[in-house]
């Protein structure tokens, strides 16, 4: 199963309302998630999908995986202060939020979720 691409609103409904508040929003989700902002021409982004397109099956039912493209959706790209891609914003149930570089090798990254997430 491939990782969603998400649209400015479908971030706003799934993920948080960061319009309303873009420093102190709510995460909406009703479990944790994933959010990859990255871009098409990245080579570091395109060493990740597959991993997390991989993840999303393997984590299926217990964490959300989106992605967000950086050059369609400039008002969230702008808004999270985006400057290397790919980054990642790790959302707990909890409603705690972190952003971090997304370059890491596959296990660094399942002992972050499983970690930071589950």
């Amino acid at each position: 199963m491939a990782v969603k691409e998400l649209t400015k609103a479908e971030f706003l409904t799934l993920v948080g309302d960061v319009d309303e508040s873009p420093k102190d929003w709510e995460y909406k989700g009703d479990r944790p998630c994933i959010v990859n902002f990255s871009a098409p021409w990245c080579s570091y982004c395109k060493r990740l999908e597959p991993i997390l397109d991989e993840f999303s099956d393997y984590y299926r039912g217990d964490i959300y995986i989106y992605k967000v493209d950086v050059d369609k959706e400039e008002e969230l790209d702008s808004i999270f202060n985006i400057r290397t891609i790919p980054t990642l914003l790790f959302c707990k149930k909890d409603g705690s939020k972190e952003m971090m570089l997304g370059t890491m090798p596959k296990h660094e990254l399942k002992e972050l979720i499983q970690h930071k997430l589950l």
